[in-house]
């Protein structure tokens, strides 16, 4: 046997089928790295036709560097604009606080703002076509004579490996996992509780707009102003590249709303506005309509430049799980951590997900059940406390920047009036002093003047021969 044939044997034992479930950014980002690396995979994606559903996001320098590595971060600064503060009004559009500051000397990176489908757009382009398969609902996981089959609601089948259930909040894989789990008495009480809904929103993306008639357009960053109303009520406004606009209006709902909603299968996440729901979304859009928009003139001024299949509903929950695996099948994103969109984390957690798990599934030295235990230890290990810090941050953030309860609106009182900009600062520093890259593609280095945490790598998986493996591998 040759050298070359004896290495492609040693990659065909030690390198897994990856079967993923969810089309989404972190499902995306994760076969994208998967290819890199020449691990087989399938995407299964229960949806009839790719498309993110969403807005305006953010990201910054938790996740950017990744993007560096991979040679894509040009490509991100040409979809969006950096945005350095966010303004914030009462119903009567009096400015009420602002949170300022440029990041980039701390962080070494800018905030940006982006339209979401754009950054789908970007990942999908590095995925081959004929690695992801529409219309695949999850039916069934079960594991057989060392493999894992998924059983879809067409009758199909696909045999794997791995499971990666990258399928959202009303997650499929986790369903079908914690059901077994639950048989043989081993999933965590807490674990069975369902997700608490925030909010009840309506997002939305014009078409490009008239700089001469929305001025804010034509400055070289994002304009992101946020309007907290009277009542329950919160709307907003973000400027974006290509002069879109992005819009977003929501509604916090109760405890006891939250409950009697999950209760009636009502919480199910992001979704088109398809005719089913269009007089929800109609009878929203009437309500917030006549209301000021913090640009001038009206909100209807922007639902009016809104194509329909731009306009999104969802229910912005949240859920921090303590059970991310068992068996053949791992969670990643909003699957194990559902966290409120106000820190701009969700999609961001769930790439930096797939980063620390493709990591962990390169350093395997096998393919066996315990191979696959230590990789998904390791993942979890790494990520649930920086997702569970991230969880926490981003229901803070709520509380100021949508929360109509006489405490909400105290805290905000006092961070727009009491806590210096410097405090901001360093906050935001902190929260993105993690900062997860790919393990076998080189490091960037911290161009800002705060510290970041060292690159953890799952060294404790590596036998000494494989360690030589994977440098060899990495050269």
């Amino acid at each position: 046997m040759t050298a070359q044939e004896h290495e492609r044997e040693r990659e065909a034992q030690t390198t897994p089928t990856v079967l993923i479930v969810g089309a989404g950014l972190g499902g995306l980002m994760l076969a994208m790295l998967l290819e890199r690396i020449d691990v087989s995979y399938l995407i299964l994606e229960r949806a009839s036709e790719l498309r993110s559903l969403g807005s305006a996001m953010t990201m910054g320098a938790s996740i950017l560097p990744v993007f560096e590595q991979l040679g894509l971060l040009e490509e991100i600064n040409k979809i969006s604009l950096p945005v350095d503060k966010a303004d914030f009004y009462n119903s009567r559009i009096e400015k009420i606080g602002c949170i300022c500051g440029n990041n980039r000397k701390t962080t070494g990176y800018s905030n940006h703002l982006f339209s979401r489908p754009k950054l789908h757009q970007i990942l999908l382009k590095h995925v081959q076509p004929h690695k992801i398969q529409l219309n695949k609902k999850v039916v069934r996981i079960e594991e057989v004579s060392n493999k894992v089959y998924i059983h879809c609601a067409d009758n199909s089948t696909f045999q794997g490996d791995i499971v990666v259930g990258a399928d959202g909040a009303y997650s499929s894989v986790r369903k079908s996992l914690f059901a077994q789990m639950k048989l043989k008495d081993i999933l965590p009480r807490k674990d069975e509780d369902s997700l608490e809904i925030g909010y009840s929103s309506l997002v939305g993306v014009t078409s490009p707009q008239d700089p001469e008639i929305f001025p804010q357009l034509k400055d070289p960053f994002s304009h992101f102003s946020q309007v907290i109303g009277d009542d329950t009520r919160s709307w907003g406004l973000a400027s974006m590249a290509d002069n879109e606009v992005s819009w977003l209006l929501s509604y916090q709902v109760t405890p006891s709303e939250s409950k009697a909603r999950m209760q009636q299968g009502r919480g199910t996440g992001w979704s088109m506005s398809t005719d089913s729901e269009s007089n929800n979304v109609d009878m929203m859009i009437k309500e917030f309509r006549d209301l000021p928009s913090p640009w001038g003139g009206t909100m209807g001024d922007f639902f009016d430049k809104t194509p329909k299949n731009q306009i999104t509903k969802v229910f912005l929950e949240e859920k921090m799980f303590t059970t991310w695996y068992h068996g053949r099948t791992v969670l990643l994103g909003d699957a194990c951590h559902k966290m409120l969109p106000s820190g701009g984390q969700g999609a961001v957690n769930a790439m930096q997900d797939a980063v620390v798990l493709a990591n962990c599934i390169y350093y395997m030295k096998g393919r066996d059940l315990e191979d696959f235990t230590a990789a998904f230890k390791e993942y979890h290990r790494q990520r649930y406390p920086c997702a569970k810090a991230q969880y926490i941050r981003s229901h803070n953030i709520a509380k100021y920047m949508s929360g109509q309860s006489w405490s909400e609106r105290i805290i905000r009182y006092v961070i727009f009036n009491w806590v210096p900009s410097w405090v901001h600062a360093n906050g935001y520093a902190q929260s993105v002093e993690y900062r997860p890259q790919i393990a076998w593609l080189p490091l960037v280095e911290n161009r800002g003047t705060w510290p970041v945490k060292p690159q953890d790598e799952p060294q404790q998986l590596l036998t000494v021969e494989y360690a030589d493996d994977a440098k060899a591998r990495s050269a």
